[in-house]
C-alpha cells in the first residue's frame, strides 16, 4: 500500500488553505495533513481540525491559541496546539511533512516558508514575498537544501505547465512569457472615478474569490507587479522578457511564446483549485472538483493592452524588477501599509500607488547582505509608507 504524503498547510484558513484541503478530501488516501496554521481564526481551524486530524495546529495570537487549546480538549482531538512566529517556522520545517503549501498572505509567510526551504521540501509556492522580498536567499536555500518548488499562482503555475513542468526555459528557445491579467474591478472604470472606489467595491472581483488584500492588489495591478518580480526568480528571466496582457475572461491563465513561433497557453476555470491539484499532484494529475471546461458557452476570449497610465501600480512593479536588490522589498512593504490604510478607510484607492512610489524614492537601490538585512528593509520601508499615510486623507464619497 502506498504511503500517503505527509503536508503542512501555512494559512490553512485562507482562500487557498481552503482550497487546498478542499482538494486534498477529494483524494483520500493520497495525503496525511501534519499541520495547520493560522492568524487568529481559532474557530475555522479547529473545524479544520475535526476533519483532518493534523498533528499539529498553530495559531500566532496567545489568545486564540488559548480557545484553540480549550476547544481541542474538551473535544478529544489528537492535536497539539503550538503559538508564536517561530512554531510557524518549526512546523514549516518538520521531517513528518514531505510537502509544505506556503499560502501566508505577505510579509507574515516570508519566514516559515524559507524555512521549508532550507528543510528542502517540496513548496507549493503561493505566498509572493517569499520571492519578491528575499529572492536571492530563497533560491540559494531551495538549491542547497535540494528543495523543489512548484509555483501556485495561476499564473506561475500555467507558465510551469507551459515549460513542461521546468523552472529553466534556458535554451529551450523560449522568446517570451506572457502574464494574463483579468484587469480586475476597475478595468473599464475611469481613473477620474477612483478616488471615490470603496474597498467593498475593491474587493469585488469579476472572476476570481480572493482574500481582500489580494483583491485590492488585482484591483490596482499590483498583483501584476508583483508577478513579473517573482516570475524573474522563479523562471532565472530578465523582467524585459515577461510581458502582461489583460484577459478579461480569466480562462488563459498565462502563455509562453517560443522561438518557432509556437505559442503554448494553459486555460481552464479560474479557480485556485486547478494549480492546487497540479502541484500536489505533481508530476501526476489528481481530480480538483471542478466540471468540465465549455467552451461551447465560454464565449469569446479577448485580450488588450494594460493602460500603463491608469494602473501605475505594475509600472511600480517592473521598476522594482529591473532595479532588483532592496528595491522589490520596499516596493512590498509600502503596498501592504497603503493596502492595509485602504481597507480601513485611511487612504483613498488612488493615493495607493503615490504612497508605495514615494517610499520606493526615499530608499537608494542596492542589495541587503543576508536576511537579517531584507528584514530591516522591511521594517524601515512600513515606516516610511505609514508616515506618508499617517493623516486621514480619504475624502467622504
Amino acid at each position: 500500500m502506498v504511503q500517503p504524503i505527509g503536508l503542512t498547510v501555512l494559512g490553512s484558513t485562507g482562500s487557498v488553505g481552503m482550497n487546498t484541503l478542499d482538494v486534498v478530501s477529494r483524494n483520500p488516501g493520497r495525503f496525511r495533513i501534519e499541520a495547520l496554521t493560522a492568524g487568529a481564526n481559532h474557530a475555522a481551524l479547529l473545524a479544520q481540525c475535526r476533519e483532518h486530524r493534523p498533528r499539529y495546529a498553530v495559531l500566532v495570537k496567545d489568545s486564540a491559541a488559548d480557545e484553540l487549546k480549550d476547544a481541542i480538549r474538551r473535544e478529544g482531538l489528537p492535536t497539539e496546539v503550538l503559538v508564536g512566529e517561530q512554531a510557524l517556522v518549526d512546523v514549516a520545517a518538520m521531517p513528518e511533512a514531505r510537502m509544505v503549501m506556503a499560502a501566508i498572505v505577505g510579509a507574515a509567510g516570508l519566514m516559515p516558508t524559507l524555512s521549508a526551504a532550507r528543510a528542502g521540501k517540496r513548496i507549493l509556492l503561493a505566498n509572493k514575498e517569499a520571492l519578491v522580498m528575499s529572492g536571492a536567499f530563497f533560491m540559494q536555500a531551495i538549491e542547497e537544501s535540494g528543495g523543489e518548488i512548484v509555483p501556485i499562482d495561476s499564473e506561475h503555475n500555467a507558465i510551469f505547465q507551459c515549460l513542461g513542468g521546468r523552472r529553466r526555459p534556458h535554451g529551450r528557445g523560449v522568446r517570451r512569457i506572457i502574464l494574463t491579467a483579468s484587469g480586475g474591478p476597475f478595468r473599464t472604470t475611469p481613473a477620474g472615478e477612483f478616488a471615490q472606489v470603496t474597498p467593498e467595491q475593491a474587493c469585488n472581483h469579476p472572476n476570481w474569490d480572493m482574500g481582500a488584500k489580494i483583491s485590492v492588489d488585482s484591483a490596482t495591478l499590483m498583483n501584476k507587479g508583483l508577478e513579473v518580480i517573482e516570475a524573474c526568480w522563479l523562471f532565472d528571466v530578465e523582467p524585459d522578457l515577461i510581458e502582461v496582457v489583460v484577459h478579461p475572461q480569466s480562462v488563459v491563465h498565462s502563455m509562453v511564446e517560443y522561438d518557432d513561433g509556437s505559442v503554448l497557453a494553459e486555460l481552464g476555470h479560474p479557480d485556485m483549485r486547478t494549480p492546487i491539484a497540479y502541484g500536489l499532484g505533481f508530476p501526476e494529475r489528481i481530480a480538483s472538483g471542478l466540471p468540465r471546461m465549455d467552451f461551447l458557452t465560454a464565449g469569446p476570449l479577448s485580450f488588450e493592452q494594460v493602460d500603463a497610465d491608469k494602473f501605475p501600480c505594475l509600472g511600480l512593479g517592473v521598476r522594482a524588477a529591473r532595479e532588483g536588490g532592496r528595491m522589490a522589498t520596499v516596493l512590498n512593504a509600502a503596498n501592504e501599509v497603503a493596502v492595509a490604510r485602504f481597507l480601513a478607510g485611511e487612504l483613498a484607492f488612488d493615493q495607493i500607488p503615490g504612497v508605495i512610489a514615494a517610499a520606493m524614492d526615499s530608499f537608494a537601490p542596492g542589495t541587503d547582505a543576508d536576511i537579517e538585512a531584507v528584514l530591516m528593509t522591511d521594517q524601515q520601508a512600513r515606516a516610511k509608507a505609514k508616515s506618508l499615510t499617517r493623516a486621514p486623507t480619504r475624502q467622504p464619497a
